[in-house]
């Protein structure tokens, strides 16, 4: 079992039970998957991005991406319908809670002037989503080998029915929010 789903079922649970009087423990809001995406509009005028993104993100997640295609083409950008233009991974389980460990505890901390995370990005049903600049805080990525910085959207799906029982949850989970 991963660490962090062990601290979530004998720590977080009965802390959220005590806040928000849950009659029954299956009403505890609790994280149903992570969403990585890498958008990558220069794909257009080269392709061997695409290939460097997957091997990226399948470092960082541990599991191999599925690449993103254009639903449609738009003339203006030189976008043909069919041509990938991002990559994306969704996690789910243990891998989902090891992968959120080592984003709270190893990458963020490494974020340049790191003062904590918008509590502002709620999404009203109880989702979060956060925006990084670059790959590289991730510590199984090696420097060197990065011939661009990308940046990726990720998207924390939770049970909860509000903003609050969700910034609560992921509080108690060891999110860094700004005070």
């Amino acid at each position: 079992m991963a660490r962090l789903k062990d601290y979530y079922s004998k720590t977080v649970v009965p802390a959220l039970i005590k806040k928000f009087n849950y009659k029954n423990p299956m009403q505890v809001p609790k994280m149903e998957k992570i969403v990585l995406n890498m958008g990558l509009g220069e794909a257009i005028s080269n392709i061997k991005i695409i290939d460097g993104a997957v091997q990226e993100l399948a470092a960082i997640t541990g599991q191999k991406p599925i690449v993103n295609k254009a639903k449609k083409s738009i003339a203006t950008f030189k976008l043909r319908q069919g041509m990938p233009v991002g990559c994306s991974v969704t996690l789910r389980k243990n891998n989902m809670y090891e992968f959120f460990d080592r984003l709270v505890n190893a990458a963020l901390p490494k974020v340049r002037d790191f003062r904590g995370i918008s509590p502002n990005a709620f999404d009203g049903r109880g989702n979060f989503s956060i925006g990084l600049q670059e790959q590289t805080i991730f510590p199984e990525i090696e420097y060197d080998k990065v011939e661009k910085v990308k940046g990726m959207n990720i998207t924390i799906v939770t049970t909860a029915k509000t903003d609050a029982e969700a910034r609560l949850l992921l509080e108690l989970m060891g999110v860094p929010f700004k005070r």
